[in-house]
């Protein structure tokens, strides 16, 4: 979920919440992607990932990449349009779980061609705030 264009501007705010719910997007994504809150659970930081790939939100997207595995920086492509997330599994990332994973599948539309990414993603704890550490793309 890398790939995109150097310093793309960031996208207006949508109404509607990306990640699925038909939440505003103050109310769900946003809270998060400005600070207000953190993601409870992997899947929460799961879709506010999302959300933050389709707004653009380069500093949220760094600030929940485990240090480890985060990049100097996102690639936005101006051509690639977010369209739809749907959570498929998820696995431990109770308040009881240090790791958990969740498997998603993500639709975009590239330059007008529809397209799918499916991923499985790890997230861990790091100073008791979730964070994404990687994943394995599904075929």
């Amino acid at each position: 979920m890398t790939r995109m264009s150097p310093r793309a501007p960031r996208a207006p705010q949508p109404r509607v919440c990306p990640c699925g719910p038909a939440l505003p997007y103050d109310k769900c994504c946003g809270r998060l992607h400005r600070g207000e809150a953190a993601a409870a659970t992997p899947e929460e930081l799961m879709r506010s990932r999302y959300s933050a790939f389709a707004v653009r939100d380069e500093a949220y997207l760094l600030r929940t990449w485990h240090p480890r595995t985060r990049p100097p920086g996102i690639d936005f492509d101006p051509a690639l349009r977010w369209s739809g997330l749907e959570i498929e599994d998820t696995t431990d990332g109770t308040a009881f779980h240090s790791t958990g994973t969740v498997t998603f599948r993500a639709s975009y539309r590239d330059g007008g061609r529809p397209g799918a990414l499916h991923e499985r993603s790890r997230f861990e704890r790091v100073d008791g705030a979730w964070v994404y550490v990687d994943g394995d793309f599904i075929g």
